[in-house]
């Protein structure tokens, strides 16, 4: 007959395999677990789970904070603090809900936002975004201005394919405020054709992009119409389309913070 193990000899061998196992229990933490244990004759898995359930919650939330400070996120959106009243004919919450579980990007679509600006499309698709990061996926936001200047000045450094492949590796790039950055096309006469690149190094992963030029005006936006109709066929292909037409949440905003009497100035 085998002689049992003393409790004692027991805990720390357990001590010793968490350490092994890189897992953060300290005595008391497991200490605290055998007396709930014992206190309320918890199964085998139910103690398990006291023991290191803790301990993987904050793991998976450090993962979660790492990936949205990785994603470079304008602001930290979330759905929860969407105004879904403002804009309710415009814009469908249940079809927002639904891609914000991120199955287009299991299935490697693309997701297009179009819009009049402050409609709350940027919004959106950060609390998508956010969604993602918690979701395990790897997310990197831009704008469309900020990916013409590091597309430029890599260009000029012969650093170009290496900054290519930092845009095809995360499983969601967001390219927020495409058709806003006028100055930088002008500055960067091949700022159409490095956009390009960037879409056609993502045939496998998820884009985003958010517009507020309509697709009818890509031609004379890129001053390129073969582009343009290139550049569409590979974003829009099993793409979800979203067009939203309604008012401006940047607009009552404004009109909101106005004190009265600058909007009724006295006679």
């Amino acid at each position: 007959m085998t002689k049992p193990i003393p409790s004692q000899t027991l805990r720390d061998r357990c001590l010793s395999h968490f350490q092994t196992l890189g897992i953060p229990i300290s005595p008391e933490a497991l200490d605290a677990a055998i007396g709930l244990a014992e206190k309320e004759h918890l199964p085998p898995l139910a103690f398990l789970d006291q023991v290191i359930g803790n301990q993987a919650a904050e793991r998976r939330e450090r993962s979660v904070a790492r990936r949205c400070r990785e994603a470079h996120f304008a602001e930290q959106k979330t759905l929860e603090a969407f105004d879904w009243k403002f804009n309710q004919q415009a814009i469908d919450r249940v079809q927002i809900e639904q891609l914000a579980t991120c199955d287009f990007i299991r299935r490697h679509a693309n997701l297009i936002f179009v819009g009049q600006s402050g409609v709350g499309k940027s919004h959106i698709v950060q609390a998508i975004g956010m969604r993602a990061c918690a979701l395990g996926h790897r997310v990197l936001y831009k704008t469309s201005a900020q990916l013409i200047t590091e597309l430029t000045a890599s260009l000029a450094d012969k650093t170009l394919p290496n900054r290519l492949r930092n845009y095809a590796s995360p499983e969601l790039l967001i390219i927020d405020e495409f058709g806003f950055d006028r100055i930088e096309r002008t500055e960067s006469p091949q700022s159409a054709h490095l956009l390009y690149k960037v879409i056609t190094t993502r045939q496998k992963s998820s884009t985003a992009l958010i517009t507020n030029i309509d697709f009818d005006a890509w031609a004379d936006y890129l001053n390129d119409g073969p582009l343009a109709t290139a550049f569409l066929d590979r974003l829009v292909e099993g793409a979800t389309i979203l067009k939203i037409k309604g008012k401006s949440y940047r607009a009552r905003k404004v009109k909101t913070d106005t004190p009265s009497s600058e909007q009724h100035p006295p006679s």
